[in-house]
């Protein structure tokens, strides 16, 4: 019998999810881009009903993206944020 290391076993592409948060005086919100495996973009732009901070928005979208990526069914995700 063959064991097969975790090295030997192919990894599935992942999928891809850039956050930005932002907040002014006129409220805050937050961008998200979530990448699937083959290349195809899904474009997120939300208005937070709360205020928040640059740094709490950029949470919040955070969150909010890792569960659009499981939605969507990712099984495999990097995240990336400027914050």
């Amino acid at each position: 019998m063959t064991g097969t290391t975790q090295e030997e076993v192919p990894r599935a592409r992942p999928w891809l999810l850039h956050v930005d948060g932002s907040s002014t005086a006129q409220g805050s919100g937050a961008g998200i881009v979530l990448t699937t495996p083959q290349g195809d973009d899904m474009e997120f732009a939300v208005k937070f009903e709360f205020k928040a901070s640059n740094n709490e928005a950029e949470y919040e979208a955070l969150v909010l993206g890792m569960r659009m990526a499981q939605d969507a069914g990712a099984s495999h995700l990097l995240a990336y944020s400027d914050s």
